[in-house]
């Protein structure tokens, strides 16, 4: 029967309760969600209390069905402060990564932005939302022919530099919650620890060992991510910052001679 240990539990219960207090109470996401480098919401709290927001009840449990499936056996390992310890590690470094790729990623629209308020062409509109805004530009078809057809027009004009601008003020200001970071970083060190443990998966109708569905799942992750999908709202890069971080601190562990609990 699997025991449930201390620090888990008590993670499990911070979750949950600050889930039912932002989703019934009052809205804790506005203030602690991760908010991008670039936004005036960001504050440099927001790496470690984005780790206990959820976005939905099913968000919420998959995060947490994956610690209490796999953090009791490192928490038993390890003890409860060095576990707590790679806990928050993991997570904040997720977060730092999806930051710093969101960042980047924003300092292009931005410049794209930029350069299209300086000459607003329709074929540079159309461009951009084809490139940035995929969804828009499905969602602004007729626009862009009537821009099209009235070039020079200054409503036009305005509206096509707004359509832009808004934009980006929505990409800047798109939220980040959950555990995810923190729990890919215990999948991987319980790849990296139990690699020959056979785990049997609801939809795998034969076991697979750790180390194989971990190596498939951050492929998997890393591909999502380089794909970038507009319609997909999974913060992949935080799952791999949470797996990547993991690793680095194996690793310096596994050079260190003392052992603390």
């Amino acid at each position: 029967m699997l025991a449930i240990t201390p620090t888990v539990r008590n993670l499990l219960i911070l979750n949950i309760v600050f889930y039912l207090v932002d989703s019934s109470i009052i809205n804790l996401s506005n203030t602690f969600a991760l908010r991008s480098f670039l936004s005036p919401d960001f504050h440099i709290f927001q790496f470690v209390s984005y780790m206990f927001l959820h976005g939905s009840l099913g968000h919420l449990f998959s995060n947490m069905f994956g610690l209490f499936m796999f953090g009791p056996l490192l928490e038993r390992m390890w003890g409860p402060k060095r576990f707590l310890i790679f806990y928050f590690v993991t997570g904040v470094g997720a977060g730092l990564l999806f930051a710093g790729i969101d960042l980047f990623e924003n300092l292009r629209v931005a410049n794209a932005v930029e350069l299209f308020t300086q000459s607003p062409t329709p074929d540079g509109l159309a461009d951009f939302l084809s490139k940035y805004a995929g969804p828009l530009y499905e969602s602004n078809l007729q626009f862009l022919n009537e821009f099209e057809g009235n070039p020079t027009n200054s409503m036009y004009i305005q509206q096509s530099i707004s359509l832009v601008q808004g934009f980006y003020a929505w990409s800047v200001s798109i939220p980040m919650v959950g555990a995810s970071g923190a729990i890919f970083g215990i999948l991987m060190a319980f790849g990296l620890l139990f690699p020959n443990t056979e785990l049997f998966l609801l939809f795998v109708p034969f076991p697979i060992k750790a180390k194989y569905f971990v190596a498939f799942y951050g492929l998997y992750e890393l591909y999502s991510g380089i794909q970038n999908a507009q319609s997909d709202n999974v913060a992949h890069f935080a799952h791999i910052g949470g797996m990547l971080f993991a690793y680095i601190l194996l690793r310096y562990w596994g050079t260190q001679k003392t052992n603390f609990y």
